[in-house]
């Protein structure tokens, strides 16, 4: 299983990324997917997940109306629009995988089977 997550960067504080999670190797409609990051100093932690088919959606509070989480099971690949960003959303970003059937608070828990190898975002204030 490789997963591999794109468009971190550089973006000023109110501003708007949007990262991808390209995945191979597995059977990705059958695969909970997840958002994780973690910043300098600090434990990596939930951002948001979503169910097999996407029709179940979980966001951590500190995201919550500002992010949005989806997928396109068609291309294997799961988003992140990141909106109205702030200098505490700085972090490397990670992607995430699990066969489980996930949802609701489910889909926040860390131990998710498989993991892409990040993308910085970084929110300049």
């Amino acid at each position: 299983v490789q997963l591999q997550a794109s468009g971190g960067g550089l973006v000023q504080a109110g501003g708007s990324l949007r990262l991808s999670c390209a995945a191979s190797g597995l059977t990705f409609g059958s695969y909970a997917m997840g958002w994780f990051r973690q910043a300098p100093g600090k434990e990596r932690e939930f951002v948001a997940g979503i169910s097999w088919g996407g029709g179940n959606t979980y966001y951590a509070d500190s995201v919550k109306g500002r992010f949005t989480i989806s997928r396109d099971n068609a291309k294997n690949t799961v988003y992140l629009q990141m909106n109205s960003l702030k200098p505490e959303d700085t972090a490397v970003y990670y992607c995430a995988a699990d066969p489980a059937p996930l949802y609701g608070l489910g889909l926040g828990r860390m131990e998710y089977d498989y993991w892409g190898q990040g993308t910085l975002v970084t929110v300049s204030s």
